[in-house]
């Protein structure tokens, strides 16, 4: 079945309907949603969320658009909660230079933190780097435990960087934007990649795929993505999402 790594179901977009979409994921073809923390509360809500539904795991971080008020209490907390069971990994965590704010600077240094925290505490990563290629890649080269392994969360960079991240051991996340008219660079890493390395997100309510595109994305939609995937790589579908539900359970050590 589908795996979808990287969800925000506890987003505000599913509070009309989100018990009844969950339970209807296996009908959809979903065996299994990664449930992502992206703030303090949402990280809270991420672990609650897979302790009410056993296809759903939790991630615990903090996105860069919400460190502004971290501090080293809650680096301590975000460690204790790796202990919990279906807790699986450390993010959404990294930079996003997309905006002025918060200051890059202080981007840097709570990404550092919660590297450092996935480090101690044996857990992958999931990476979201936006418009900050060299300061994402020059950062995880120090601080970075490699051997516990992470994917780079909706993967929008070149081949060339693309390859960095590989020869790491780490996984790309593909998800909606693989199926945009404009995603020439995208669907080249796609090509390029090897299956065994790549893994499906849907990144829901956010980035819902052609034919879908702007509208509210749920994990469902992820068939789409299948499809465009199997056609660049010239495999059956099917094999996709065998090769991709493993990748996803080596990821998060299921």
């Amino acid at each position: 079945m589908i795996f979808d790594t990287h969800a925000h179901y506890t987003d505000g977009r599913f509070d009309e309907d989100r018990d009844d979409l969950l339970r209807s994921m296996a009908e959809h073809g979903i065996g299994q949603i990664v449930e992502i923390g992206a703030s303090v509360q949402s990280t809270k809500d991420a672990v609650a969320l897979a302790d009410q539904y056993d296809f759903i795991y939790a991630s615990v971080g903090v996105h860069p658009e919400d460190i502004a008020r971290l501090t080293e209490e809650d680096m301590t907390w975000l460690a204790e909660l790796t202990k919990r069971e279906r807790v699986v990994a450390v993010g959404e965590i990294g930079l996003d230079y997309h905006y002025d704010e918060p200051p890059q600077d202080l981007q840097k240094k709570w990404f550092i933190r919660q590297l450092q925290v996935a480090a101690q505490t044996g857990m992958p990563v999931l990476i979201h780097s936006r418009e900050a290629a060299k300061d994402t890649l020059d950062i995880m080269e120090e601080h970075c435990a490699w051997e516990n392994g992470g994917v780079i969360h909706c993967f929008s960079y070149s081949w060339e960087i693309a390859q960095k991240y590989l020869e790491k051991g780490f996984y790309l996340g593909i998800g909606g934007v693989v199926t945009f008219k404009n995603s020439k660079k995208l669907k080249e890493v796609v090509e390029k990649a090897p299956l065994e390395r790549i893994v499906l997100e849907t990144d829901a309510p956010y980035l819902a795929p052609e034919p879908y595109r702007g509208k509210r994305n749920d994990s469902s939609y992820l068939t789409y993505v299948v499809d465009v995937v199997a056609e660049l790589k010239q495999l059956e579908r099917e094999e996709v999402i065998r090769v991709t539900e493993e990748n996803a359970k080596k990821l998060y050590r299921l």
